[in-house]
């Protein structure tokens, strides 16, 4: 038997002061997966988003994370369900009053009892595997946003997640410290096959790092499938997204060709 989605979204519908936002989304992202979310400005990536991780509850329809209603249920199931889940935020929302390891250890301390000297310990190794560790007592002004990006990653690991949501992690940062970005989102894919959803708006950076890309625009879905599906559809709507920034859409597609396996 297949493993169950890690989430399931079914005929979805928002509504903000009774103007729809999302209209009648049904899709799935299975376990192990990168699965980017993209779309224009206003479409509705950051709303879905925001659904996923129960901060906004639907207006109809279903949405479940892990099995479970993300904005419903006693405090504890949910308490025990947010456990389960790793967020980086666009900004990456570190505490600027602490250092880059207190950061990590944050949520440590927050939902287990482990002695201090083991919290360290471990917002120590999450930040190594980040490629953090000598910059761990560092405050957020004190690093690039790259380095505030990768600490935010290393925060959102800190309790071992099942699942791991991306906020536009690219956004702001320069090809070379975004592509850094990109290798470690594809490292925690090979190495500990880590589901993780990402909304971004980078053409170059999702058709490297995406197994599945799904398309919004005014709220619905007008496309679904793997990175060549995306980047060699005949859809209108969709060449209309991607023929916004040619430069973008040629490098996406050299970075496509890139990870095929060369010709024996």
């Amino acid at each position: 038997m297949s493993e169950p989605p890690v989430l399931s979204v079914e005929r979805l519908r928002f509504e903000y002061e009774g103007a729809p936002v999302l209209e009648d989304l049904s899709f799935e992202v299975g376990r192990g997966e990168v699965f980017v979310i993209v779309g224009p400005s206003g479409c509705g990536k950051s709303t879905l988003l925001r659904l996923a991780l129960g901060l906004l509850r639907p207006t109809s329809g279903t949405i479940r994370v892990l099995g479970r209603d993300p904005s419903a249920g006693p405090p504890e199931a949910l308490r025990s369900l947010h456990r389960r889940i790793g967020v980086l935020f666009q900004g990456a929302a570190l505490f600027s009053s602490m250092t880059l390891e207190d950061n990590v250890a944050a949520p440590v301390r927050e939902h287990t009892t482990l002695p201090d000297r083991l919290v360290r310990t471990l917002a120590r190794m999450k930040l190594a595997s980040v490629g953090l560790d000598a910059s761990r007592g560092h405050h957020p002004s004190e690093a690039s946003g790259g380095m505030r990006k990768r600490a935010g990653i290393a925060r959102a690991l800190a309790l071992d997640p099942e699942v791991l949501f991306l906020d536009e992690p690219s956004a702001g940062l320069d090809p070379v410290t975004a592509g850094g970005l990109d290798d470690l989102i594809l490292y925690l894919k090979e190495r500990i096959g880590l589901t993780q959803i990402v909304v971004s708006h980078e053409l170059p950076s999702i058709f490297r790092i995406a197994d599945r890309i799904l398309m919004l625009r005014e709220g619905r879905i007008i496309a679904e499938g793997s990175r060549e599906d995306i980047l060699y559809s005949q859809d209108p709507r969709v060449l209309d997204f991607l023929l916004r920034n040619a430069p973008d859409l040629e490098a996406g597609r050299e970075a496509l060709e890139a990870t095929r396996e060369p010709a024996s």
